[in-house]
């Protein structure tokens, strides 16, 4: 049993994250005083994402914000102590899309499917969450929402809990892990050449983004492999020069619906194991 602290010992101040929990499951008030009354903390974190996608994470600050919602920057702190708790606030903010994994249709390894293509949309339109998710993330209720949901996708299946958990993390992993080696901007295309998958839950104007995105993808592979061609020797690489003549194109998104298949794979197999 640990002593207590002296009763003339320094109550510690909260960090980080302390704040940002508090934020994230305190709610929202409104301002009632000065020139930024009307302004609440859902409109401080639209604007911040205004911002990061117009300009990127880097630019991103307070004072950045409060200049794209026309108020002085005093007047986000009543509601943001800081950076650290306004990333939070926008990572939450996207963390749960219109269609939770859950409520995809179909049996547990095509909600997973779905949810994975569904996530990989999101860092196609969000690519920031990839550079402000590499700090701690702080569970907030969206996120929690999602997760929560992910695990019930896998009820009736006979995996336990901690396996369960331990595979939506994976896909997760495999997700924003390839987000990151291939850059988010970029798409990826699934096993039927249809770029993304989950073409259902695609509006008209995502898949016209989309082919616009392919279009600028295919054209800078184009320039790449012509440069590497002219300046390699392919001769010394004799694996990789029988790969590329087979037609495969290292890094170019196709390997996503591929190895997403062969990760699930791997999980229907200790699905089978576990079945009654």
């Amino acid at each position: 049993m640990t002593d207590p602290l002296p009763a003339s010992a320094p109550v510690p101040s909260p960090g980080p994250q302390e704040r940002a929990l508090a934020l994230l499951w305190g709610g929202d008030a409104p301002g009632t005083r000065g020139p930024a009354r009307g302004l609440t903390r859902a409109r401080i974190v639209e604007a911040a994402i205004e911002v990061v996608e117009r300009d990127g994470p880097a630019a991103m600050s307070l004072r950045r914000v409060a200049a794209q919602l026309g108020v002085g920057v005093a007047s986000l702190y009543t509601y943001v102590p800081g950076r650290a708790e306004l990333e939070a606030l926008m990572l939450d903010a996207v963390a749960a899309g219109p269609t939770l994994p859950h409520e995809w249709p179909g049996d547990w390894r095509a909600k997973l499917t779905a949810l994975a293509h569904d996530d990989w949309r999101q860092i196609r339109r969000h690519p920031w969450v990839l550079e402000l998710g590499a700090a701690e993330q702080v569970p907030g209720p969206n996120m929690l929402r999602w997760l929560d949901s992910a695990l019930r996708v896998f009820d009736g299946t006979g995996l336990r809990e901690t396996e369960k958990l331990a595979a939506i993390e994976a896909v997760d992993a495999y997700v924003r892990g390839l987000g990151r080696l291939r850059g988010a901007g970029a798409p990826a295309a699934d096993a039927t050449g249809r770029k993304d998958g989950a073409a259902d839950a695609d509006t008209a104007a995502d898949l016209d983004a989309d082919d616009d995105l392919d279009a600028g993808d295919d054209l800078d592979t184009r320039e790449r492999d012509d440069a590497l061609g002219q300046l390699v020797d392919f001769d010394r690489y004799p694996a990789l020069r029988r790969a590329l003549a087979a037609g495969a194109t290292p890094y170019a998104g196709a390997p996503f619906e591929f190895g997403l298949q062969r990760l699930l794979d791997g999980i229907a197999q200790l699905v089978i194991r576990r079945s009654p």
